[in-house]
């Protein structure tokens, strides 16, 4: 076992191709279906919102998708990301258990995001599109998608959750830097957001209400496409650089994971790390442990309906089969504001009903106790979102240390939390409530699921 601390590549080793893990299920997941007829959803359907190279990516059965030169060229600038063996986390538990972590925070915006925002931007551009709507729950995406527009010279507008935006300041920031446009969801400025705030005044909002109206732009104006954070099939495949670069760098470490941990709200980072070892095992029977960790708060995968549902709440998406807590649910304003999201990705919610991922869900004050011993050791503060992530690692470790076992533990540190310190703040001061979602708000949100949803 080598004794380095950080496996790093050069830049000739970003992968040339994205990894589509549809290529390799043992049964294809399930069809796309149209809000109005309940039949598949068609090319011409999605055209409003996305360019025809993306709606091409969504549906596709290849195993590789080219990543078109421009887009690594601008993934040069903080790619391949570096793979870390956390050495004095191992030693500070007392674990015999090796724990690496693939840090995405060194992107410009902080995050893994930039994966999907640069590509997304990228086809736009080639479309001849010169705007784009989005939506984000903490920022990380609102600020990533606003730095890749940047770079294409494209105009951005991002509906950020209400709550979120309150929290986070610099997060908007960040954005306005970048040149995008920031606007508190729900809104006055969209049918579906003054909808929301006639019924509900005090609306702290959600990623669903912010889709709806980031939507809405979109398919209003000829001139504006809709662009995506999370949950899409072509979204989660931008992101497998992060994982077919660990594998590469695992290989470097003379190491392969045991256990792949990510956090997962929408689920892009955690298939964006576990999808290429996950491919590894169905297509090599490398075997390997996945979880995917989500807040107590919003546990779409642990406490969700595996049905058909609409990714917003103003029904003005298609309907995706996936694990959800309604299209109404609304949940608290808990700190992981990207994790804040009713559904979780298809292609995460199918390898959950395969068999091939496990799920667990924490509540906040454990997740930033595990943030901070990782500071304390590692040096990096991690996001709000990345603490599930570090507990769970941490918790394996420590099982490990009571089994008398020695585990190779790989989790994805998604970004950094240099600009959500408040939520540290309020750690420190005990005013972190472990919130979790009404039952009753639940119960009348899935019985509102579309009615092709029981049958």
């Amino acid at each position: 076992m080598s004794e380095a601390i950080k496996y790093a590549m050069g830049e000739d080793r970003i992968p040339h191709s994205w990894y589509n893990i549809v290529a390799d299920f043992p049964t294809p997941p399930p069809p796309v279906l149209h809000p109005g007829h309940g039949g598949p959803i068609g090319p011409d359907d999605l055209a409003p919102l996305f360019p025809m190279a993306l709606i091409g990516q969504e549906v596709s059965t290849e195993r590789h998708i080219q990543i078109p030169k421009p887009v690594r060229d601008i993934y040069r600038m903080w790619r391949p990301t570096p793979l870390h063996r956390a050495r004095r986390l191992e030693q500070a538990l007392g674990t015999t258990a090796r724990i690496f972590y693939k840090y995405e925070g060194v992107s410009p915006a902080g995050s893994h995001k930039p994966n999907t925002a640069v590509a997304q931007a990228f086809y736009n551009k080639a479309e001849g599109v010169t705007k784009l709507s989005t939506e984000t729950g903490a920022g990380q995406w609102g600020s990533s998608l606003a730095f890749a527009g940047a770079l294409f010279g494209l105009e951005v507008k991002v509906f950020m959750v209400k709550v979120s935006y309150q929290q986070k300041p610099y997060r908007r920031a960040l954005m306005e830097t970048y040149g995008a446009t920031c606007v508190a969801s729900p809104s006055n400025e969209t049918e579906a957001g003054r909808a929301i705030l006639a019924a509900h005044p005090e609306s702290p909002g959600s990623l669903g209400m912010a889709i709806s109206e980031a939507v809405e732009v979109a398919a209003k104006n000829a001139d504006t496409k809709y662009a995506l954070g999370s949950v899409l099939n072509h979204v989660l495949m931008h992101q497998t650089v992060i994982g077919i670069e660990a594998i590469e760098q695992m290989e470097a470490a003379d190491a392969y994971p045991d256990v792949v941990i990510g956090c997962a709200g929408g689920g892009s980072n955690f298939a964006g790390l576990a999808f290429p070892f996950i491919g590894k095992k169905l297509r090599d029977k490398r075997d390997v442990r996945v979880i995917a960790v989500e807040p107590a708060a919003c546990p779409s995968l642990t406490r969700g309906t595996y049905a058909f549902d609409f990714g917003d709440t103003a029904h003005m998406t298609p309907l995706v089969k996936m694990h959800t807590l309604g299209s109404e649910f609304v949940p608290p304003g808990f700190h992981a504001g990207g994790l804040r999201y009713h559904g979780m990705a298809p292609l995460v919610s199918h390898c959950k009903e395969l068999g091939l991922i496990e799920a667990r869900a924490y509540h906040q004050n454990p997740c930033f106790e595990a943030g901070v011993l990782f500071a304390r050791n590692e040096g990096i503060v991690p996001a709000p979102e990345s603490t599930h992530a570090v507990r769970a690692a941490i918790d394996e470790a420590l099982k490990a240390r009571e089994e008398g076992k020695s585990p190779t533990i790989l989790f994805n540190l998604s970004g950094h939390g240099h600009f959500d310190m408040q939520a540290y703040t309020d750690y420190f001061a005990g005013k972190l409530r472990d919130q979790d979602y009404d039952p009753k708000e639940l119960e009348a949100s899935l019985a509102h699921l579309p009615k092709l949803a029981a049958e």
